[in-house]
């Protein structure tokens, strides 16, 4: 290729690849009541920026999650986050609406500084404190037999999830395999084998990871229900198990159940 021409690759790839951007907003803030307590719970709304995004995200957090998040990253980044400003409780009137509202904008503004830097934003706490409590609730319900229920909260905090963790997109897996695993319990292959190729897909040629071996299993399976050509499949398991004979025996099911336990 001449000079001209790497320089016109090199611009579409730049422009194929654009780093995924995110926008925090408290949306709103509401005052909870339980038996012997009264709490704020935010409503933060993550958006990607630069393109139309037809799967913003909406998470509920109170002040004292954003608070654990904070400690956890003082201990990884002190350095780094010096200068970012935590909003601090008020020792009166935390419940009244104006200081709710500040501190609502203060905690916008938080999350803003903190995904701009780099190393924070690709962190597990960063990323835990906005897609975790979901995460759980979700396993929770595959794990009881709620698989309609996982789904559903699956698929709201699975976009979410994969904005966050596209520098590392085997994050996604655990979360993808239990959308395989909910549908082909469902009934439904169809939709369990195009779950499983998105992992696959995540994976690429990861076969030392944990998940490798139990998906192709499940996805030759598939493959052979739905009368899909399964040799290719088929071939890369074989391979697989050639290279790694012992992959500790779990089932995909049996791998799923174990992520996110309380």
């Amino acid at each position: 290729m001449t000079t001209r021409e790497l320089q016109e690759n090199w611009q579409k790839e730049k422009g194929r690849w654009k780093p995924v951007r995110l926008l925090f907003e408290i949306a709103s803030a509401r005052i909870e009541e339980r038996r012997v307590s009264k709490f704020v719970v935010y409503q933060i709304v993550v958006i990607q920026t630069g393109s139309f995004d037809s799967h913003k995200a909406v998470v509920e957090r109170r002040y004292s999650d954003f608070e654990k998040m904070h400690k956890s990253l003082l201990k990884s980044f002190g350095e780094e986050i010096e200068d970012v400003a935590f909003p601090r409780k008020h020792l009166t009137c935390n419940l009244a609406a104006a200081t709710i509202s500040e501190r609502a904008r203060l905690l916008k503004d938080y999350l803003r500084q903190l995904y701009a830097i780099r190393a924070v934003r690709r962190s597990r706490d960063f990323v835990d404190f906005l897609t975790r409590p979901e995460l759980r609730e979700a396993f929770g319900c595959l794990r009881a037999g709620q698989y309609a229920r996982a789904l559903d909260v699956l698929g709201r905090v699975l976009p979410l999830q994969e904005k966050l963790t596209a520098h590392w997109p085997p994050a996604l897996v655990p979360a993808l395999c239990a959308v395989l695993v909910c549908h082909r319990d469902l009934e439904r292959p169809a939709e369990a084998f195009a779950a499983g190729e998105r992992a696959l897909h995540c994976l690429q040629a990861r076969e030392g990871h944990r998940y490798y071996v139990p998906l192709l299993e499940a996805m030759v399976r598939l493959a052979y229900e739905l009368g899909k050509d399964l040799v290719s499949l088929q071939g890369r398991l074989d391979d697989s198990r050639l290279r790694k004979p012992s992959h500790g025996g779990f089932t995909l099911k049996e791998l799923t159940v174990r992520e996110y336990l309380p």
